[in-house]
């Protein structure tokens, strides 16, 4: 979805400027070319929608909308996450970023590499809203714990008619029910709101299948999330068998 035409007030409002910091620390000439190739040579085609910080102005987050990706490859991610590094006193930086179909999913991956989570919230005046507690939902727990699973293939579709994102994601758990996701995104201009849902699926043949049948207008309901199944084993052998498991760190 693309952010809204809005009119800068003095004062007023989150800073949506688009300053990455960076102009003299060129020392490294090679990250800087990387840079300029990734992500400054479309920097006029970019919208910060949040952006964060550091104190020491050391670290900087940004969830950036790429107008552009509506004129490339059809079906590209319309989000960027970056996350800038500096060295002020060696006038160096270094960055990584990562292109996304969702902002929910670029809101996860920022936090994952440690901007505060109330730091890269989005402004409602900056887009769509969410149009039902099913979507708020669901983008909270995909900003939550969104590293647990793997993005595997997106299509955006920016067509007034038909504002849709499709997006299938691996369970990174083996063990997880319906180790495939699906979702959907799909935006209305009239109302300016957008809707978020999720389906499950057992193999990947069946996510992609349902996902093309969704692009061409002929997918049926969304295949439900299998529940977790119920344990039967008693509390006190889970917790035995818990304690001789491994340590997982993000």
């Amino acid at each position: 979805m693309a952010p809204r035409e809005t009119t800068p007030d003095a004062g007023e409002g989150p800073d949506t400027r688009l300053d990455f910091r960076v102009d003299q620390l060129d020392r490294d000439k090679q990250a800087s070319m990387a840079f300029y190739r990734a992500v400054y040579v479309r920097c006029d085609m970019l919208d910060a929608l949040a952006q964060y910080h550091s104190a020491d102005d050391t670290r900087s987050f940004y969830l950036l909308y790429d107008r552009s990706a509506t004129h490339g490859r059809p079906g590209s991610p319309h989000y960027i996450a970056l996350y800038l590094q500096r060295d002020h006193q060696h006038r160096a930086f270094g960055f990584e970023y990562e292109t996304l179909p969702l902002p929910s999913m670029a809101q996860s991956w920022l936090i994952y590499r440690g901007c505060p989570p109330e730091a890269i919230a989005l402004d409602p005046d900056r887009g769509t809203t969410a149009a039902d507690q099913m979507t708020q939902s669901l983008e909270r727990r995909l900003i939550g714990d969104g590293d647990h699973y793997a993005l595997g293939w997106s299509y955006t579709r920016d067509d007034a008619d038909d504002h849709v994102t499709v997006a299938v994601l691996r369970a990174l758990d083996d063990g997880a029910p319906s180790p495939f996701r699906v979702l959907v995104e799909e935006v209305d201009l009239d109302t300016w709101t957008h809707t978020l849902r999720e389906g499950g699926c057992d193999t990947v043949d069946e996510a992609m299948t349902w996902s093309r049948d969704r692009l061409t207008g002929t997918a049926g309901p969304l295949p439900s999330v299998r529940p977790k199944p119920l344990s039967s084993r008693p509390a006190s052998a889970q917790k035995s068998a818990a304690s001789r498991l491994p340590g997982r760190s993000r």
